[in-house]
């Protein structure tokens, strides 16, 4: 298992640095700069030339790349001209929101999710399996921002339930924390709990149809010990591969929800450093995005190979 583990780490390396060269180049790439945005338009050629010197734009661009990887080789993800502090700091301050968000909204996922796809495996081909499916589908199909404006206009303009947006640390009282963050949570909650409850279906529709399950049937077994205990329980496999691709995945979706409901967390952050050029943050947190999506990955397989026991099998 150590040799496995090692290799998995190993075999991400590559998949990062090859983030950082696309994200680099693409950034550096986009028009204009931090210059012209610091100056506005109506900054001369030579008072845009001599701030660019001194922000070290003018470097050639392998230059600016190698002293930013040599940076994120000392823990140093560069330094935010416009915050005017570490790139590291300014996303473990936005760091927060975005964890509480992709949570709920995982857990959201997947409590819906589960036992939609477990009655859907249950009766197959009823009213009611094709009901939920029709459902998981349009969760796939709609934008997670549709879905929340349609929250604001529904709980916060027409009923005036919740506030439209904003965010509350969890220090306000956990109940103020969860009016501030359920309908963001919600909207983008929903087109992960789609995928998660159709792999659900699909996995026990496999399962149900094994001798093990008959068998338990014919001894007499109530159906929810059957359902529950032996067929979920072995068809769970696939299902806690696409809970951890998912979690990752509401990571990076979260930075249209986050705009959309004014939170500020690591998606306001990419959006704002977008508008401003602030190359070094953008490059951090794409980076630190991707870096969390393949250690999930990681964590995932780990997983897999402890509740397989053919796969540990494997793997040791």
């Amino acid at each position: 298992m150590g040799g496995y583990l090692l290799k998995r780490i190993v075999s991400l390396l590559p998949v990062l640095l090859v983030v950082a060269i696309v994200d680099f180049i693409i950034i550096h790439l986009t028009p204009g700069d931090p210059a012209s945005v610091m100056l506005g338009s109506q900054a001369t050629e030579e008072e845009l030339a001599n701030l660019r010197e001194q922000l070290g734009l003018t470097l050639p661009i392998y230059t600016r790349f190698f002293q930013w990887i040599i940076g994120i080789l000392q823990g140093d993800l560069g330094w935010s001209i416009f915050m005017d502090m570490p790139v590291t700091e300014a996303i473990s301050e936005h760091l927060g929101p975005t964890l509480s968000l992709t949570i709920l909204a995982e857990i959201i996922a997947i409590l819906f999710a589960i036992p939609l796809g477990v009655m859907a495996a249950n009766r197959r081909g009823s009213w009611m399996d094709q009901s939920f499916m029709t459902f998981a589908m349009l969760g796939i199909s709609l934008p997670s921002f549709w879905i929340g404006l349609n929250l604001i206009l529904l709980f916060a303009v027409q009923f005036n339930w919740l506030p439209a947006a904003g965010y509350q640390p969890l220090s306000s009282g956990i109940v103020n924390h969860l009016k501030y963050l359920i309908m963001p949570a919600v909207s983008l909650g929903i087109m992960q709990g789609a995928l998660i409850a159709r792999m659900t279906r699909s996995s026990m529709l496999e399962v149900l149809g094994e001798n093990y399950i008959r068998t338990a049937e014919a001894k007499g077994l109530k159906m929810w010990i059957v359902t529950y205990k032996h067929a979920l329980r072995n068809a769970f496999i696939p299902i806690l591969t696409v809970i951890g691709l998912s979690f990752a995945t509401l990571i990076g979706g979260a930075v249209v929800t986050e705009t959309v409901f004014n939170i500020p967390g690591i998606g306001k952050l990419i959006v704002n450093s977008v508008l401003r050029r602030d190359y070094e943050v953008i490059q951090g947190t794409v980076l630190m995005i991707a870096a969390a999506y393949v250690f999930i990955n990681l964590i995932v397989d780990i997983l897999y190979a402890y509740i397989d026991p053919r796969v540990r099998y494997d793997k040791s």
